[in-house]
């Protein structure tokens, strides 16, 4: 049994309380957060006790952690419960800036810390299984993939000033997915930016409507799409090109019918956010983290996946304000 506290009783640790709840393997003792409120909601859901983040720190009964938190603490509680001998799981990103990132990562390896990044698009069951028909050899060899990431509304204006922006926030996601598919090297990133469907997103500094072209050494492409509204929904999906066919995975709605009448065919709503979209990803990613724990093998995502997708969203920022094609200074990009 891995017994749990989750660092963090806002939206994304609510997600991750429910999700630790439905993972056999898996319990929640214990819940941190300096809003009262917040940590009693949890507790009273769960059944976790209140704690302060120095106790679990010190506490005998606590063997793992999930990270949501602010992302300026991220990397701090990274190391901090590294050196505490405490697994950790932790939110995306591990930090807005890349330099602090690689110092996180080499406290990560000193302590032979087990951290587990949470880019849970991986574990959603079907891009999982997109990813399985690649591996099998489906479509022979990958050429290109298709990223439609959009979300149906901005996020609060004052979460836009402390996001990072949308390359490292919403994209970043679409980056890891893009290493993960394409299987090498992203070479070089090509990006378009825009402020189209809020003025006031332009003012504080950033994008709400981008395009990426990742470019990897033997020429596979990927091609990521964002937009912070889309009037109809949650709109998720993936496309991948291969040599001898193609795989997809559709948008999931809230129901899996359709109805035909005088005014045409009819499909039921999307569903509406990644809590909802997400549900069955999020448990499926604290499943894979407490198997690796139980088994000692590899993390399935790791602080250099976090480190390599944010050198993606900054090469992508640097090539939208410069108009101008960015070669990465590094290798970037092949994930298992």
């Amino acid at each position: 049994m891995t017994r749990f506290a989750v660092l963090g009783a806002g939206r994304i640790g609510q997600v991750h309380a429910r999700a630790i709840a439905s993972v056999e393997g898996a319990r929640l003792v214990a819940i941190a957060d300096p809003l009262p409120g917040a940590a009693a909601a949890v507790s009273s859901k769960y059944g976790c006790e209140i704690r302060e983040i120095s106790a679990i720190e010190a506490a005998a009964d606590v063997d793992a952690v999930v990270i949501c938190t602010p992302t300026d603490t991220h990397a701090d509680l990274i190391e901090r419960f590294c050196r505490a001998g405490k697994a950790v799981f932790c939110e995306k990103p591990v930090d807005l800036d890349a330099a602090r990132v690689r110092a996180c990562l080499k406290v990560v390896q000193e302590t032979q810390g087990r951290v587990m990044v949470g880019f849970n698009r991986r574990f959603d069951p079907d891009f999982a299984a997109l990813k399985s028909a690649i591996d099998a050899g489906r479509i022979g060899k990958v050429e290109m993939v298709t990223i439609t990431s959009r979300d149906p509304g901005a996020p609060p204006h004052d979460y836009i000033t402390r996001s990072g922006g949308i390359f490292r926030d919403m994209t970043i996601h679409d980056f890891d997915m893009a290493r993960w598919l394409l299987g090498e090297e992203v070479e070089t990133v090509t990006a378009q930016a825009s402020v189209l469907t809020d003025p006031k997103i332009g003012e504080l500094g950033d994008y709400d409507s981008v395009n990426v072209i990742l470019r990897t050494a033997s020429g596979r492409q990927a091609i990521i799409t964002n937009s912070r509204r889309a009037a109809y929904g949650y709109d998720q999906r993936i496309e991948v090109l291969g040599s001898t066919g193609m795989v997809s995975a559709k948008n999931q709605h809230e129901a899996n019918i359709q109805i035909a009448d005088a005014q045409g065919f009819h499909d039921a709503p999307l569903l509406n956010f990644f809590m909802s979209r997400y549900t069955a990803a999020y448990a499926a990613e604290i499943a894979a983290f407490v198997a690796a724990l139980q088994s000692g093998g590899a993390m399935p995502t790791t602080t250099e996946d976090g480190l390599r997708a944010l050198e993606l969203a900054d090469a992508a920022l640097q090539s939208a304000q410069q108009g101008r094609v960015v070669r990465l200074a590094g290798p970037v990009g092949k994930a298992a």
